[in-house]
């Protein structure tokens, strides 16, 4: 399947190099056209026609560019997934924000891969380096939210090595209050228990 986002194509070769890095406030229009695609596919059937509508691009990419340029206090990091030069995956790391979280957790806010690039192992190199920088940073735990319905965006973090706590949350994500249900996925980052993203390549949404 291919997608024409400004010129970029995302059907990248399955030789292309891949690569995770830091990402740069030049990276945020790119990153707001994976956004895009990814929340639009995501929560399509779950929010109303006119809210999904609203996901685009230059939006998502001013709050990355703000974000980037004027980083909030602690460890917070936007990752990008790359086939070549091009971006086409992100993930974004910081602290746990939950009131039951130990000072230690670091969180996944969200990640995503376009769908025209998936199921070639960005997803699973980007979780990996999620745990890496959080490790680094002093990170004991690992938290990340999903849609409760959202079965294959679990499935590709369960196999990875996270599993539920049995925490959920029903999150606002419309002006006009519409919520859905999420659950919370943990593991521990001691060296003997990393979560291991050698898991199938379905990650959608987890924000």
């Amino acid at each position: 399947m291919s997608h024409d986002h400004g010129g970029h194509s995302h059907s990248p070769g399955p030789t292309a190099d891949a690569s995770v890095r830091s990402a740069k406030p030049t990276d945020a229009p790119a990153v707001g056209v994976v956004q895009a695609a990814v929340w639009t596919q995501a929560y399509a059937g779950r929010l109303p026609d006119d809210v999904v509508a609203l996901f685009e691009a230059p939006s998502f990419a001013k709050a990355w560019r703000q974000s980037l340029e004027n980083p909030p206090e602690g460890v917070h990091r936007l990752l990008v997934a790359r086939a070549g030069e091009q971006v086409v995956g992100f993930a974004a790391i910081g602290p746990s924000q939950d009131p039951d979280a130990g000072q230690a957790t670091g969180e996944v806010t969200a990640i995503g891969v376009h769908p025209g690039a998936r199921r070639m192992g960005h997803g699973s190199r980007l979780l990996n380096a999620c745990v890496d920088t959080l490790r680094g940073a002093g990170a004991e735990d690992l938290a990340t939210w999903v849609l409760a319905d959202d079965e294959a965006t679990r499935a590709f973090l369960v196999a990875s090595g996270l599993g539920p706590d049995g925490a959920f949350r029903d999150r606002v994500v419309s002006p006009e209050g519409d919520t859905l249900r999420e659950v919370r996925l943990v593991a521990s980052l001691a060296p003997d228990e990393t979560p291991s993203a050698d898991a199938p390549e379905e990650p959608e949404s987890v924000e």
